[in-house]
């Protein structure tokens, strides 16, 4: 076997093959390799699979067929023979991981479903998959009881089926595959950035403009490694994009519609955060404390009230839109914010309508 050659030695390597996690909340894998100049030409299919341990042939046809193998930045079939110095991409789903996935009766909220997927409300406080302190109680938990017939999900994969994810403390919508051919098509839906995702976020402060592009490169900070933080200069991290419009302004907060370009971890949060508005009462970006107000005992009781009805950050997944891995077409999927969060928002409004009627009344 030839070894090979690899463009950049700083990240994770096994046989010449790194794992890019430049998509590092889109679940799938981003493999790259240059062919070594000694190879002789041999269909990509096998090839890959010699190179790629605990990878089947069947799995890295699947991938082609869905346009997920790329040679020099181009799809190609099975059958495609590699050539010295061929650049390969292979976009996949995760392999499996030595963790038991013990399947859980949890109720889950379906907007809808078909053959090959599954759309989620998840709720705030559920973790998407398990991990490090949560082995139980997760979206993959339920969906492994739920999905237990389908071979997917009788692999043990802690990932299985899930393309994306969401924050445990965020609520809305998910895409989960029920095989693996839907799987590999949305995930290259993922990687392409061609994937609708809207937001809905309650930030602290009057946003400067109702609508605008944040963009700066994301990575784990490098005071506190629980946090990521934006670096304008790209020195360090992701490239990251956040297209935002506010909906309401409330008096110290507005409602802000975000639409990710791309899949960041805490993107949203991170973001509004760099630009001085973080979101209402995320604890770990500094919006669970009085930040824009008044000082009267009154104003912070009102506030403390909201935080108590709504104890995590405000932002939910409101829509997602994508082309159907089978049928060809696009499809989009809504869902209003939860109880928690819509009431907070009407309390805000409440507010606002208040001080407004007093402001009124006083200038009569």
């Amino acid at each position: 076997m030839m070894p090979m050659n690899t463009d950049n030695r700083t990240e994770r390597e096994e046989d010449g093959i790194r794992e890019d996690e430049s998509q590092q909340d889109e679940l799938f894998e981003h493999y790259s390799v240059t062919v070594d100049r000694g190879q002789a030409m041999l269909r990509i299919d096998k090839f890959l699979t010699n190179r790629m341990e605990g990878i089947s042939r069947n799995r890295i046809q699947t991938a082609a067929d869905a346009g997920n193998i790329l040679v020099n930045g181009t799809a190609v079939k099975p059958s495609y023979k590699v050539k010295p110095a061929d650049r390969i991409q292979i976009v996949m789903p995760y392999p499996l991981r030595e963790l038991e996935i013990i399947p859980e009766n949890i109720p889950l909220d379906i907007l809808y479903e078909d053959d090959d997927l599954i759309i989620v409300d998840k709720p705030a406080g559920m973790v998407v998959h398990p991990g490090h302190g949560n082995y139980s109680g997760t979206l993959v938990n339920a969906l492994t009881y739920h999905l237990k017939d389908l071979p997917l999900f009788q692999s043990g994969d802690m990932r299985a089926g899930l393309v994306h994810r969401i924050d445990k403390n965020t609520s809305g919508i998910l895409v989960v595959a029920k095989n693996e051919r839907a799987h590999a098509r949305l995930a290259r839906q993922f990687f392409d950035h061609t994937i609708d995702r809207v937001y809905h976020a309650l930030v602290w402060g009057n946003m400067e403009q109702e609508e605008g592009t944040i963009e700066g490169h994301i990575g784990r900070s490098l005071r506190d490694r629980l946090k990521m933080a934006v670096f304008p200069d790209g020195e360090n991290g992701k490239h990251a994009v956040t297209h935002y419009r506010v909906l309401e302004r409330l008096g110290y907060v507005n409602l802000v519609e975000c639409r990710l370009e791309t899949g960041r971890t805490h993107q949203i949060r991170v973001h509004m955060e760099h630009i001085g508005h973080p979101l209402f009462n995320d604890e770990r970006y500094g919006g669970d404390r009085i930040l824009k107000g008044t000082t009267f005992s009154k104003y912070r009781q009102f506030v403390e009230n909201c935080f108590r009805i709504m104890p995590r950050h405000g932002l939910h997944a409101r829509s997602l839109g994508f082309v159907h891995p089978t049928t060809g077409r696009r499809v989009h999927f809504e869902r209003d914010m939860p109880q928690d969060m819509a009431s907070v928002v009407e309390r805000w409004r409440n507010y606002v309508a208040g001080r407004t009627a007093g402001d009124e009344a006083e200038s009569e």
